[in-house]
């Protein structure tokens, strides 16, 4: 007889909570040590040259205004001696295109350069963390703070750094609306305490940003929300430089004394100090293989050099190579051939050509659009004189920042002549809507709609743009 053991109901419900497990993982705070390094330095070298640009940019002078303004009141984007309208709007686009081929470029050669050199994430989250460096002390002086109980000491740390950090992000925040603000106006704003206007609200909500992203969120930044890093496996190949960890050199990793022979231990280079994981800015082990949470930093290549000198080793136990490298023992030179493969070739050759075109077309940029709208108040019409006229209204756009003079002709059509002022002034980088009356002698074409062009040009001849219309004339 089969005995069924009875277990109270209170008992098995305590077993299944027991077994159930949470599909969320709590976030753990990540705390970077600091290393030095080739890397290190490349890294803090751009962290330099992008803030400079950055932040010194809205503040020069070119002819009597800002030299970088994105005007959006006035449609108007300033770029030193360039004045561009939104007509101008195919250059963004090329700015787009070629943007989009360097990075898939610069990723088929050596994977997340941009996130691990460039990236504002990245630059910003590197300024934040070296304040918190400098107030809190290097990463076990960091952890111990965080596990004491708070005390005067923890207050005023915390305190402090998150002050440096508000007064940081929020310089940030206003030097980014500058670039679409005067910067000087914008400042006056600030000092007059003017509360109310879109610019202020804009540099908080840029400084909240700043703040948030590089003070908190960091590597959840790159890790959840950057769609870099979810579609970086399709622009890898085995051939493209990645961070790697040499396995077959550095297995079986294990703790050893500096005079101790390896070989004799049975270990491989790897002393397991886990010093690459530490200095990781995103929480990884690069012995596990590639990631898509690395950024391609090279902190963990700098550290482990380190601790290979340290030991007399060979550097390069953690190196930037290719997979195919590494499994057959390529040299430099063989990675290097396998590295510019046509793939390569071709982004480089487009990226080349693309560049050069925008350049060139930049360089020879007629600073002068026109745009015609026929006046749908008075289509066509007969006047005194037997004459039948049409009315135009043209917006004349002068992209230099003098005055111009300019004069309109018209052609296309036997008999057609100017009857309004053929000639104009337009200030410097403005926009000037003028009426402009067309007239033939009645009778003189047939019925129906004729194709026309406006000539608008400056006397010296400088600038000159054909746009075409129509002429109607009624049955």
């Amino acid at each position: 007889m089969n005995v069924i053991p009875i277990v109270p109901v209170q008992q098995e419900e305590e077993e299944e909570e027991d077994e159930v497990q949470s599909l969320y993982a709590a976030h753990k705070k990540i705390y970077p040590r600091s290393v030095q390094g080739l890397f290190a330095r490349w890294r803090w070298g751009f962290v330099f040259l992008t803030q400079i640009i950055f932040y010194g940019l809205p503040w020069i002078q070119w002819g009597g205004r800002q030299a970088v303004l994105f005007d959006l009141g006035a449609r108007r984007f300033y770029l030193f001696g360039y004045v561009l309208y939104p007509q101008d709007f195919i250059y963004l686009t090329g700015l787009l295109v070629i943007s989009a081929l360097s990075l898939f470029l610069f990723t088929a050669i050596a994977g997340r350069l941009w996130c691990g050199f460039a990236c504002p994430q990245t630059v910003y989250t590197e300024i934040f963390l070296w304040i918190e460096r400098k107030v809190e002390g290097e990463r076990h002086l960091r952890m111990k703070l965080d596990g004491a109980p708070m005390s005067l000491e923890k207050l005023v740390k915390k305190w402090f750094k998150h002050l440096l950090w508000v007064g940081f992000a929020m310089w940030t925040g206003f030097t980014f609306v500058g670039y679409f603000t005067p910067i000087t106006a914008l400042g006056l704003e600030f000092l007059q305490t003017r509360m109310g206007s879109w610019e202020v609200f804009w540099v908080f909500f840029y400084g909240f940003a700043t703040y948030g992203n590089a003070g908190f969120m960091r590597e959840q930044v790159c890790k959840y929300m950057c769609p870099y890093a979810r579609f970086q496996s399709a622009m890898f190949d085995r051939d493209t430089l990645i961070v790697s960890y040499d396995t077959e050199r550095g297995e079986p990793r294990g703790s050893r004394g500096r005079k101790a022979d390896p070989a004799a231990l049975g270990l491989g280079s790897c002393i397991d100090c886990d010093l690459c994981v530490q200095v990781c800015p995103t929480g990884i082990d690069i012995r596990k293989g590639l990631q898509y949470e690395c950024i391609g930093c090279g902190g963990c290549v700098d550290v482990c050099d380190g601790v290979m000198d340290k030991m007399a080793y060979p550097r390069g136990l953690i190196r930037f190579t290719t997979q195919n490298a590494v499994k057959q023992h390529w040299s430099r030179a063989e990675i290097l051939r396998h590295v510019l493969r046509p793939r390569v070739l071709l982004y480089a050759t487009l990226l080349v050509a693309l560049t050069a075109g925008l350049a060139t077309s930049l360089a020879l940029r007629t600073p002068l659009k026109v745009d015609v709208v026929r006046d749908r108040a008075a289509l066509s019409r007969i006047v005194a004189g037997g004459k039948l006229e049409n009315v135009y209204r043209l917006q004349v756009m002068n992209a230099t920042e003098e005055v111009q003079h300019y004069r309109v002709e018209a052609g296309g059509l036997e008999g057609l002549a100017v009857a309004s002022e053929p000639e104009f002034d337009v200030g410097p980088a403005e926009a000037r809507w003028v009426a402009v009356r067309l007239q033939i002698p009645y009778g003189l074409a047939a019925p129906g709609s004729h194709p026309i062009h406006f000539d608008v040009g400056t006397k010296t001849g400088e600038s000159h743009v054909r746009e075409k219309s129509v002429f109607l004339v009624p049955r």
